[in-house]
């Protein structure tokens, strides 16, 4: 479970970081989560927004190449 927090935490660079602190504790005081855990989930999310956006980037890169 900690390595998954690592990975993460590791999604928090930069203005994504600074969502992840403003976030953190609102969150953390109604939920049973820790801070270190939202911060965490934040990271995990922007994570995942991006890794969509880089393959949907890469079909479409492919389909045009394709059908050019």
């Amino acid at each position: 479970m900690a390595d998954m927090k690592r990975m993460g935490q590791a999604g928090l660079l930069g203005w994504r970081a600074k969502v992840g602190d403003v976030v953190a504790q609102p969150v953390a005081k109604r939920s049973p989560l820790g801070e270190d855990d939202v911060r965490a989930a934040v990271g995990a999310l922007f994570f995942a927004l991006a890794t969509v956006y880089v393959l949907r980037t890469a079909a479409t890169l492919v389909r045009e190449l394709r059908d050019s």
